[in-house]
C-alpha cells in the first residue's frame, strides 16, 4: 500500500465523521472530552477512549512528570523499578528492555500511542506522563503488546500560558545535565513550546561516558472551537559506552551467581564498546469534535533512526583466570511512516449506553540491518581468550591474549546484511457497553495485515511472509458502588515470525505461524479515598510458539510459555502530607517443549516475588522528603530444566535496594533537591542478558538538582 492510499484511510474516517454529524460541540479541553468525561490524572491516553482507570478491565500504572521529578528518575528503567508486574532486563547495554509478566520485549514501546520500537534508550525530558499497561494489548496497538506495553505521553503547547522551566543536576559520579521547558502563547489560539536537554553521562563503571542531546519544539493551534492540531519535531543524538556486565561462576564447584570479585572489571574494549543513535521524529495530531457525542483523533508521524552499536562481551568463562570474549558491530537504519485515525462516539440503545472506539491505521517501515563479526589475528575467528585483569588487555582492537600473543582484530566477517520492508494495515472496533450503573461490558476485535519482505544480501535471497490476524478482547466490569469495581478480561495478541525488530526471516521461520499470546485477568479496583486507589489482579498468560528445532519446518514443535501470578498496587495521597506508591507481584512460570524430548523448564528472568514502595512526606510548606525500597527475588538467567540442580544454574541473587530524597522550596519558583540511590551501598545484580553478562548495580550515589520556573 502506498502513502497515498494510507492518506485515503484518514480521509475516509474524517468523511464518515462528517456524515455522522455536522453539529458543533463546545470547546475541546486540553485532552479528551466526550459528553462531560474529561481526561485527567485518573485516565490513560493510551486507551484512546476517555475511560476512568477504575472502569478499565486490566492492570495499569501511571507515573506523572511530578513523580518522575520527585524520585529523580532519568530513564524508563528507573520507573520500572517501582512498577508491579514488570522488571528490567539488560538490553545488552544499549537499549530499553523490559520483562512484562515474564515476557521479554524490546519493541512494546509507544510515544503518544504510536509505536516506537527502535532499540535505544528513551529520555524523559519532554514527557508529561508514562503509562504502563499489563496484559495483551493487541486490540488497540497491534502486534506485540504480549505481556504489556509502555506509552510515553509528551508535553504539548499550552494556549494562554507563558512560562519557562529549567532543571540542572550533578551526581557523585560526575554526570551532569541541563533541561529547559519553555512555553510561549503566540496568540489567543496558538502556543509554541520547546523542551531540550543536554546530558554528560557517567557512572560507577570504568570507561563509561557519553552524552545525550535532544530538542523537541512543538506547536498547538486551536483552529476553531471544535478543532485542535498539535505538531512536533524531535531530534535525538545519543552516544554512550556499552557495558554488558560480568560473568557468572558456572565452573565446577561454582554457585552459578555473578562473581563478586569481578564487580569492578569491565569485560570490554574501552574504545570500541560504543552505541550511537541519531533520530528525527515528526508528529502531527488533529483532534476534532463533530458533535456532542462524536469525536475524532487523527495522527501522522514520520521517524528516521540511524544507529550503530559495537561491543565486546564475555562469551564464556574458561577458568577463574581466563575469559573468552566475543563481539560484533551492528547498524540499523529505520524509516517509518504512520497514519492513524480514531473515532470516539457515544450513543444509547434504550437504557443501554455505548462508548465506541473505532479506527484504522497504516504503517510503512523500511529497515536496513547489517552485522559484522570481528576476526582476531591470533584465532582467525570472532572469539579470543584473555587473562582476567582490570583492565582487560584489549583496547581499540589491539591486545594481548591469555597465551601472551599480540592480537589485532578487524570487523570483517559479514554475519548478516538485510534490507526489509514492512507494511501493516489495521482496523479495530471496541464497544464499552454500560448495561446499568453497575455493569459494563467491553467487547472488541482488531484485524491486522502484516506484510513483511526481506532481501538477504549475504545469501542473495529474498523472503516474504504475510500474516492476517484477528485479535479479540472481552471484559466485564461490576461496580457494586461508585468507588469499587470488580473486573474480568480476556485478550489475545500475536508476534510475527520476524520478531519484534523484523531484521530477518529464514527459509524455515518464513513458513511458521506467528507466536500467539492469550491473557486472562481478574481483579479488584477500590478508590477508598478520593485520591488513594488500591488494585489487586490475578492473571494467566499463555504463549504458543511454532518452532523447527532441526531447521525443517515439517518437524514442528509447539513451545509454550505459561505465566500466572497476582499483583497488588496502592497509589495516592494518604492525607495532605503523605503520598504512597507501593506494589507487589508474585509470578510462577514454566516453559514446555512438548515433542522435542525435553522436560518442562522454569523460565528465565521471572523472579517469584518483587516488591517496591515509595513515599513522600511534606513536613512543612517548604520542606519534604521521600524514602523507598525495591526488592527482587532471585531469578534464573537462562531457562532451567525441571529436575536439574538449581544451585548450579546461572542465577541472579535476590536483593533489596533503598533510596531516598529530600527537597526544599527556596521560594515558589525555585527548588533544591537531593536524591540518594542505594543507601546501604548494597552490591547487587539487577539483570542479565545471558549467562556471562550480569549487570552490576550502582553503589551508593547522590544526585543534586536545582529546578525552577520564571
Amino acid at each position: 500500500m502506498s502513502q497515498f492510499t494510507g492518506s485515503l484511510v484518514i480521509a475516509a474516517l474524517m468523511g464518515l465523521a462528517h456524515m455522522a454529524s455536522a453539529q458543533a460541540s463546545p470547546i475541546i479541553e486540553d485532552e479528551v472530552v466526550v459528553t462531560g468525561k474529561y481526561l485527567f490524572i485518573d485516565q490513560v491516553n493510551a486507551l484512546k477512549s476517555p475511560t476512568p482507570i477504575i472502569d478499565v478491565p486490566q492492570s495499569l500504572s501511571i507515573v506523572t512528570a511530578d513523580q518522575i521529578a520527585s524520585q529523580g528518575f532519568d530513564s524508563l528503567g528507573d520507573i520500572i523499578n517501582y512498577i508491579p508486574g514488570v522488571t528490567n532486563t539488560q538490553g545488552e547495554g544499549h537499549r530499553d528492555a523490559v520483562v512484562f509478566r515474564g515476557v521479554r520485549s524490546t519493541a512494546d514501546f509507544f510515544l503518544d500511542g504510536v509505536r516506537d520500537d527502535v532499540q535505544y534508550y528513551r529520555g524523559l525530558y519532554n514527557i508529561e506522563q508514562v503509562e504502563v499497561l499489563r496484559g495483551a494489548n493487541a486490540l488497540l496497538f497491534g502486534r506485540g503488546g504480549t505481556g504489556g506495553l509502555i506509552n510515553r505521553v509528551t508535553k504539548k503547547g499550552e494556549i494562554g500560558e507563558q512560562f519557562t522551566g529549567y532543571k540542572t543536576s550533578l551526581d557523585t559520579f560526575g554526570a551532569f545535565g541541563f533541561e529547559i521547558d519553555t512555553n510561549y502563547a503566540a496568540s489567543r489560539s496558538s502556543a509554541l513550546r520547546l523542551n531540550a536537554i543536554y546530558e554528560s553521562l557517567n557512572n560507577h563503571r570504568d570507561f563509561y561516558e557519553g552524552d545525550r542531546i535532544a530538542i523537541n519544539p512543538t506547536a498547538r493551534f486551536e483552529l476553531s472551537s471544535t478543532s485542535i492540531i498539535d505538531v512536533s519535531y524531535e531530534y535525538i543524538d545519543n552516544e554512550r559506552f556499552v557495558d554488558r556486565g560480568i560473568p557468572v561462576n558456572d565452573l565446577a564447584g561454582g554457585n552459578g551467581e555473578p562473581i563478586k570479585a569481578f564487580a569492578d572489571i569491565v569485560f570490554a574494549d574501552p574504545e570500541l564498546n560504543t552505541a550511537n543513535v541519531k533520530a528525527h521524529i515528526l508528529r502531527a495530531s488533529l483532534t476534532r469534535s463533530f458533535s456532542e457525542n462524536l469525536k475524532g483523533v487523527f495522527n501522522a508521524s514520520y521517524s528516521d533512526f540511524d544507529k550503530r552499536y559495537q561491543n565486546f562481551y564475555t562469551q564464556d568463562l574458561i577458568d577463574i583466570n581466563t575469559v573468552r570474549l566475543d563481539g560484533y558491530v551492528d547498524t540499523t537504519q529505520r524509516k517509518r511512516f504512520n497514519l492513524s485515525g480514531n473515532l470516539i462516539g457515544e450513543f444509547a440503545t434504550g437504557d443501554i449506553e455505548h462508548t465506541i472506539v473505532t479506527g484504522l491505521e497504516y504503517t510503512n517501515t523500511s529497515n536496513n540491518n547489517d552485522r559484522y563479526n570481528p576476526v582476531f589475528s591470533t584465532s582467525g575467528g570472532d572469539r579470543e581468550d584473555f587473562t582476567i585483569a582490570r583492565p582487560i588487555n584489549l583496547s581499540d582492537g589491539v591486545g594481548s591474549t591469555a597465551s601472551g600473543e599480540q592480537t589485532i582484530l578487524a570487523f570483517s566477517d559479514v554475519n548478516d546484511d538485510t534490507e526489509a520492508d514492512l507494511q501493516v494495515l489495521s482496523a479495530f472496533i471496541q464497544d464499552e457497553i454500560a448495561l446499568s450503573d453497575k455493569f459494563d461490558i467491553v467487547l472488541g476485535a482488531r484485524f491486522d495485515s502484516f506484510d513483511f519482505k526481506v532481501d538477504d544480501l549475504k545469501a542473495n535471497a529474498s523472503r516474504a511472509r504475510k500474516d492476517e490476524k484477528i485479535s479479540p478482547r472481552a471484559g466485564l466490569v461490576f461496580k457494586p458502588q461508585e468507588n469499587v469495581s470488580i473486573y474480568a478480561s480476556y485478550s489475545q495478541s500475536f508476534l510475527p515470525r520476524s520478531g519484534g525488530q523484523f531484521a530477518s526471516v529464514s527459509d524455515s521461520t518464513a513458513q511458521l505461524e506467528p507466536d500467539e499470546f492469550k491473557s486472562l485477568e481478574a481483579g479488584l479496583k477500590w478508590d477508598f479515598l478520593p485520591e488513594l486507589s488500591f488494585t489487586a489482579a490475578y492473571f494467566q498468560n499463555e504463549q504458543t510458539i511454532d518452532a523447527a528445532p532441526d531447521g525443517a519446518p515439517e518437524d514442528l514443535e509447539r513451545r509454550g510459555l505459561e505465566v500466572d501470578g497476582f499483583e497488588l498496587q496502592l497509589e495516592g495521597q494518604m492525607n495532605e502530607h503523605l503520598y504512597v506508591r507501593a506494589g507487589y507481584t508474585n509470578l510462577k512460570g514454566k516453559t514446555d517443549f512438548t515433542d522435542a524430548g525435553v522436560a518442562q523448564e522454569l523460565p528465565r528472568e521471572i523472579p517469584e516475588n518483587t516488591f517496591s514502595i515509595w513515599s513522600n512526606y511534606q513536613l512543612t510548606e517548604k520542606f519534604g522528603f521521600g524514602v523507598g525500597a525495591t526488592y527482587q527475588d532471585e531469578a534464573f538467567i537462562t531457562d532451567l530444566d525441571i529436575g536439574a540442580e538449581p544451585s548450579l544454574h546461572p542465577t541472579l541473587p535476590s536483593f533489596t535496594r533503598f533510596d531516598a530524597a529530600a527537597y526544599y522550596d527556596v521560594r515558589e519558583d525555585l527548588r533544591v533537591q537531593v536524591n540518594i540511590e542505594n543507601l546501604t551501598d548494597t552490591l547487587y545484580f539487577p539483570s542479565s542478558h545471558s549467562t556471562h553478562q550480569a549487570t552490576i548495580g550502582a553503589p551508593v550515589n547522590a544526585r543534586f538538582t536545582i529546578s525552577g520556573q520564571f
